[in-house]
């Protein structure tokens, strides 16, 4: 049992032997800086049900705390805030504890056999990838970690739209115009190639909407009319019905982007434990279609087009089949669901899915529940806010996307500009200083995303993303490296000899951040957000410095002080490195 877990029970057994009364675990916060103490309980909430002034209460519960709990060395009131003093033993002993273990703070609590199925990425097979899905496999990425660390078996999967008239449109148009391009003639990825037609249909597309709307047909009718969309639309009715020609343009584009992604994922450090489909699922979608229409969650209009109406539960109505047979995104999306669950024994499921997407989830989630599928209820979307441009939104139709590629590779190249102004890497081999250009620059990129609330939208200014100073990704890495730098020159280290350690405010500050580590990795899972590790590893790398500017390590007079600073920063450094793992970022070694 951890101490601050300790301590709330000590205060549920004070109120019922003190007060007679039965309370929930209370709360509990760190104590501000300007009083004495470590951890403060505030009593303001209970005082109506016990009637007493808040002096007297606190100073009850902390008389009581302090015959009751060992680690408990003093307190004191200010009003309602009862502050409590640890003792220094417990933050010497819980050092000694943690020295035996490298991989402190990944506490196995979860001790279900069942596994969390994440999904993310899940790209179109018509264009790269760019910087939303960036955020997008951060995040999934960085969720799976944080959730292994807790001890839950996690699968890793993404759903790879295949199929469907936005891939039509990048296919028609290189039939028309691409003249026979393959990637190795074009000189590009795969993925950037059906790219460049998908953008090549949009603007023949507006084309031919002005000259349609020229010729006395609305916007609406031009836009419906427009050749080059019936074209698309034949094709995708071509494609249902696996006409030879069209399969064979499909498998021979999709093979291009799969080979493109792969490539992207590698450089970015994601991977998948399984990929679906979805031109596999949206048959099985239909299929559910077709038992819901019997069981009574859908209905079919005059026009045949299949719906599922939940007005009764507060939603809309919402197509799950068009007119003419063909399927839509909510289509493939039951089959999915249903097929992983099939697949896998799995007790849960998070999709990580942009906030645009916040009713389709909901509509989904309601329909697989109708449908009578008990696991509907272990459904999660991780909803994120969109990351925009200082110009306004992305926008792939019109090209005016930031490419997943070329920000890598921007990051990368600012991070050697920066190494080379600081001059640091004498008797560097040009592979490792291309390595450590690319740790920087991808550390700078992953942790400016993954710092913020996933809820929060980010505005991307590539010019100012990679500071550092201040909250970045460099700048723990740096810390991290210093640290390295300390445990080369201090070598092998003696036994300490505790009794005779007297802990630095600074020490204990550290060792005060260090025990928060577990429960820091606990809180990021419940509330699926790496910013929790984010922020909780850069308040231990400020106290770290501040520790540093004002301690003597290496210097130390006395051996012992010498020999238990430096277990302390070796302790640090792997914790910025064990959370940094949970982030997906590396560490350098030098720096």
């Amino acid at each position: 049992m951890n101490l601050e877990k300790k301590i709330q029970e000590n205060i549920q057994k004070a109120f019922k032997e003190l007060y007679q009364s039965d309370i929930d675990l209370p709360e509990l916060q760190a104590t501000k800086k300007d009083f004495a103490g470590d951890i403060t309980f505030v009593v303001f909430p209970y005082l109506k049900m016990l009637r007493k002034k808040p002096q007297e209460v606190a100073e009850q519960i902390g008389e009581y705390l302090k015959n009751n709990t060992g680690e408990i060395k003093d307190y004191n009131v200010v009003g309602g805030f009862l502050n409590i003093e640890i003792n220094e033993d417990y933050y010497k002993n819980f050092l000694q504890e943690i020295a035996k273990n490298s991989d402190f703070g990944f506490t196995p609590t979860d001790t279900s056999t069942k596994s969390l199925m994440v999904e993310y990425s899940s790209p179109n097979t018509n264009k790269p990838l760019h910087l939303g899905h960036i955020r997008n496999n951060l995040l999934g990425h960085s969720i799976s970690e944080i959730y292994k660390a807790t001890g839950k078996p996690v699968i890793k999967t993404q759903i790879i739209n295949d199929r469907g008239i936005h891939i039509c449109k990048s296919m028609l148009a290189w039939q028309k115009f691409g003249e026979g391009e393959t990637p190795e003639s074009g000189g590009l990825k795969g993925d950037k190639l059906a790219g460049k037609y998908y953008v090549k249909f949009d603007r023949e597309y507006k084309k031919q909407i002005r000259e349609l709307m020229e010729k006395g047909l609305t916007e609406e009718e031009a836009k419906k009319q427009a050749p080059i969309l019936l074209e698309a639309q034949e094709m995708l009715r071509k494609w249902e019905k696996k006409d030879p020609e069209v399969m064979e343009l499909w498998k021979k584009m999709n093979g291009w982007v799969y080979k493109g992604f792969e490539e992207t994922y590698k450089n970015l450090g994601i991977s998948f434990d399984k990929n679906y489909y979805e031109s596999d699922t949206y048959i099985l979608g239909k299929e559910v279609v077709e038992e819901g229409l019997k069981k009574g969650v859908f209905y079919k209009k005059e026009d045949g087009s299949v719906w599922a109406d939940l007005s009764d539960e507060g939603l809309d109505e919402k197509l799950v089949l068009r007119a003419d047979g063909t399927s839509v995104y909510i289509t493939q999306d039951l089959g999915t669901a249903i097929k992983r669950f099939q697949d896998f024994d799995i007790d849960s499921h998070i999709y990580v899915v942009g906030n645009e997407q916040d009713y389709h989830f909901q509509v989904l989630f309601l329909i697989l529940k109708k449908l009578g599928y008990e696991w509907a209820d272990k459904l999660y979307h991780l909803s994120y806010g969109m990351v925009e441009l200082p110009e306004g939104k992305m926008k792939s139709r019109e090209g005016t996307v930031v490419d997943a590629d070329d920000l890598m590779e921007e990051m990368t190249n600012t991070a050697r500009e920066i190494s080379k102004e600081l001059g640091k890497l004498e008797g560097y081999s040009e592979e490792e200083k291309e390595r450590l250009y690319k740790i920087i620059g991808l550390g700078a990129l992953k942790y400016f995303i993954l710092k913020v609330d996933p809820k929060r939208t980010i505005l991307f200014d590539p010019k100012k993303s990679i500071d550092f100073q201040g909250n970045t990704g460099p700048f723990i890495q740096y810390t991290y490296a210093r640290i390295q730098s300390i445990l080369r020159k201090a070598g092998d280290i003696s036994e300490i000899n505790w009794d005779k350690i007297q802990l630095h405010p600074k020490e204990k500050e550290i060792l005060k951040q260090l025990a928060l580590f577990s429960e820091t990795i606990q809180n990021a899972a419940l509330q699926q957000n790496p910013g929790i590790i984010a922020n909780y590893d850069y308040e231990l790398v400020k106290l770290y410095n501040s520790f540093y500017q004002s301690v003597p390590i290496l210097a130390a007079q006395d051996e012992n002080e010498r020999n238990f600073r430096v277990l302390l920063s070796k302790k640090v450094g792997e914790t910025i490195k064990n959370a940094f793992q949970l982030l997906g970022i590396e560490v350098p070694e030098r720096m």
